[in-house]
């Protein structure tokens, strides 16, 4: 094991890879969308009358849009990564809260496992959709063709 948090097979750190997908989901909406997005978008977010600001992964105040980048895997076994998938469900609640003016995104990585006939994003969909607020798009990027799929 390689510094602390269990990093991904063949990388250094856990944070550089999420900042390196964050990257290419900049570059595919400026490409697809035409959208100028800043990274670390800080938004006031509350379930009441109090907010705190939140910064989600990127952001647009025109358009309004936030998006929440998640380049997590199946485990080397296959097993569905429960505790990343909690972190996908936090991501749920912070666009729940978030104004409802923004457009919001989740983009993760497509990724299957040779025993799951799912990608990831696909299973989180089926089975923790009760989870998912109408107004969130989940999108799936390969980054082997560098396309782009909305799922939901």
């Amino acid at each position: 094991m390689t510094g602390s948090n269990f990093p991904r097979v063949g990388t250094d750190h856990n944070s550089g890879v999420g900042r390196k997908f964050e990257a290419l989901a900049r570059v595919f909406f400026k490409t697809n969308e035409g959208l100028d997005l800043v990274e670390s978008f800080p938004v006031a977010i509350g379930v009441s009358t109090t907010k705190k600001l939140h910064r989600f992964d990127l952001g647009s105040e025109s358009p309004a849009v936030l998006i929440e980048c998640k380049s997590h895997t199946w485990t080397e076994t296959g097993n569905m990564p429960s505790a990343k998938m909690t972190v996908w469900n936090e991501a749920m609640y912070y666009f729940h809260i978030a104004p409802a003016e923004f457009r919001k995104v989740l983009f993760v990585l497509k990724h299957h496992h040779r025993r799951r006939e799912l990608s990831l994003a696909a299973y989180y969909l089926r089975t923790h959709s009760h989870m998912v607020p109408v107004n969130v798009e989940i999108w799936e990027y390969d980054t082997d063709t560098l396309l782009g799929e909305r799922l939901r």
